[in-house]
Order: C-alpha cells, then sequence, then structure tokens
C-alpha cells in the first residue's frame, strides 16, 4: 500500500499524513503543529509554516514569493501541480491514494452537512426552479462526490477538472449507459479548466462544492477565485469548502505543489473574499493519522444572527453553584 504525503488537498492528499509525522516528529503518528515563541499572539497571516521536508518558512508572505513570486515561478507551480495528477490512475483506489475506505465516512459526513444547508437556504416547499451545483476538481473528479452526493441532491451538477483523464473518467461514470442521469438529476457540462482560470456562468449556481482543491491555489489566486465565481451564485446561493486543516499555521507539499492552511488562515482568506462563515462541521470518522477537515458553508451576504434570549421564568430558575 502506498501512503501518499497528506500535505495536499486533493482526493489522495487527504491521505498519508502518518509518513509526515514520522519525517517530522520522529516517529509520532500524531498530527504534526508548528511551535511559536509564548505568550505571543499571532497573526495567522504572519504565522510559521512548514514544507513536506520539515523546512519552516517564517510566514506564508516568505513561503508565497519563494515558490510562485514572479510570474515564471508562478507557471511552474501550476504546471507541476497538474503534472503530478496527471500520473495519477483515474480510479477510486488512485484519487485516494489506496485509502478507498474514507470515501464511505466522506460522503456521509458531507451528505449530513449538505442536508442541513438545503433545508435552511432551500427548503423543499419555497423550491420555483431546479437546484444546480458546480462541483470543482476533487468534488468532481473522476466523478466520486458528484456520482455519490451532489447528483442525488441536485437536479443539475457541472463538473470543473484541469486533469483532462480524470474528467474523461467522471463523464462515463455519470453518462446515462450507467444509469446516472436522468431528466430530473443530471451531469451537465463538464469543464476541462484550471480552478484558478475558471469563471462561471452567471448566477447558475444554487451551490459551489470546492472539496480537496483549493490548496493548490496561491492566496492570491484563492481571492481571485471566489471574487469571480460570486457572479456564478443565484440569489441565496453559498460556497461549501471541505479542506484538510493544519493545526496552525500552513504546511507546504512539495511533491503535488499544494498548501494545507489552518482554520485561522482560511478565515483571513474567507475575510479578503467577502465571504462569512454561515455554518462549519468537523470530519468524523477518518483514521486518526489524517489531518483533521473541516467543511465551511460560506455566503456572500451576513449570516442572520439568531436572538436567544431567555425566558423570565426561565431566567429565574434556581441554579447549582459549581
Amino acid at each position: 500500500m502506498k501512503a501518499y504525503w497528506a500535505f495536499s488537498n486533493r482526493e489522495c492528499s487527504v491521505i498519508g499524513f502518518f509518513r509526515t509525522c514520522v519525517s517530522l516528529s520522529g516517529g509520532s503518528s500524531h498530527r504534526c503543529s508548528v511551535s511559536f515563541p509564548p505568550n505571543r499572539r499571532i497573526r495567522c497571516m504572519d504565522a510559521a509554516g512548514l514544507d513536506s521536508d520539515g523546512r519552516e518558512f517564517k510566514s506564508p508572505d516568505e513561503m508565497w514569493t519563494e515558490q510562485a513570486g514572479d510570474p515564471n515561478k508562478k507557471t511552474l507551480w501550476y504546471r507541476n501541480g497538474v503534472s503530478y495528477w496527471e500520473g495519477v490512475e483515474a480510479s477510486m483506489d488512485g484519487v485516494l491514494g489506496g485509502f478507498a475506505n474514507v470515501n464511505e465516512p466522506d460522503i456521509k459526513c458531507s451528505e449530513e452537512f449538505l442536508k442541513i444547508i438545503l433545508s435552511e437556504r432551500f427548503p423543499a416547499d419555497a423550491r420555483h426552479q431546479p437546484l444546480v451545483a458546480l462541483g470543482t476538481h476533487s468534488s468532481s473528479g473522476i466523478g466520486r462526490i458528484t456520482k455519490n452526493l451532489l447528483i442525488r441532491h441536485f437536479n443539475e451538477v457541472d463538473l470543473l477538472e484541469p486533469v483532462s483523464h480524470f474528467l474523461e473518467a467522471a463523464r462515463q461514470t455519470l453518462g446515462p449507459e450507467n444509469h446516472m442521469n436522468s431528466d430530473t438529476h443530471k451531469a451537465v457540462n463538464f469543464y476541462c479548466v484550471p480552478l484558478q482560470d475558471f469563471t462561471p456562468e452567471s448566477g447558475r449556481y444554487d451551490v459551489i462544492w470546492i472539496q480537496w482543491c483549493i490548496g493548490h491555489l496561491t492566496d492570491d489566486d484563492f481571492v481571485s477565485f471566489f471574487k469571480r465565481a460570486k457572479v456564478g451564485l443565484k440569489p441565496g446561493g453559498l460556497f461549501i469548502l471541505k479542506e484538510n486543516l493544519a493545526r496552525s499555521g500552513f504546511v507546504l507539499d512539495n511533491e503535488d505543489r499544494s498548501v494545507t492552511r489552518s482554520d485561522l488562515y482560511f478565515k483571513e482568506l474567507f475575510s479578503r473574499c467577502g465571504l462569512h462563515v454561515y455554518k462549519s462541521k468537523d470530519q468524523r470518522g477518518f483514521p486518526e493519522e489524517l489531518f483533521a477537515v473541516k467543511m465551511y458553508a460560506l455566503t456572500t451576504d451576513v449570516p442572520k444572527k439568531v436572538n436567544r434570549t431567555r425566558s423570565k421564568s426561565h431566567a429565574n430558575r434556581p441554579r447549582i453553584i459549581k
């Protein structure tokens, strides 16, 4: 069984964190973290990070300047990332790095989250038009997430994937010959375009689902993508981002050219994008040696706060003093 570095943010990159922990912590199978001086409050974007060889960077700016700080470096960054995935087999085992067993808990947890979002944002009795979703990169990929999740809850699903043999596998998986298409639930468009170059059709999507791929974008392209992609949302539409999390700072994967960011790092980028966290949920049921994974539902509007004032009778109820 081949263990891939878990520092990447695609299907197979959620796997194989054990090798990294051995490399960085001398054999411990616990998740790695970056240590900071005590009693110092660090802004996330100034936080230190590591690469998959254990080298430390003082900040994301230092890392990005080195990796993609000029047009030639940036072109090479993206070219090498796609080249890595072009060498991966277009199969469940390939895209999940030999860990196909994470498919079931991944889909189960995602579906629980999606059902909550759909019931709150798009209740069945208020729907007047078909629900449409876009699945990007790993959420399109070979069609794993589209087949097992998105096409069951949306009437139309478009797929975005820059690796041509992955997209062709998805096209075959989701084709009518495999009974995956119906008049009411079907894959419609297959776009072979990198995330950083894609601009969606205006007002087409209720949900844009982004999973295990945003780590391939530089910070600037992360922000640019979401700002462009906003125009693709219908009124009330939202993004769902599902990604690996670093415990602090970031981790650079030298093999597939991706970055795993911390929760605080993500939230700073969301703020730069003009996005707001509507809901979030931690992935459960993955092996302990893997990165933590989190889902974020992101809206362009500020979520309404719910007033939770207690009734007088409840407020005046005696309490036990601890």
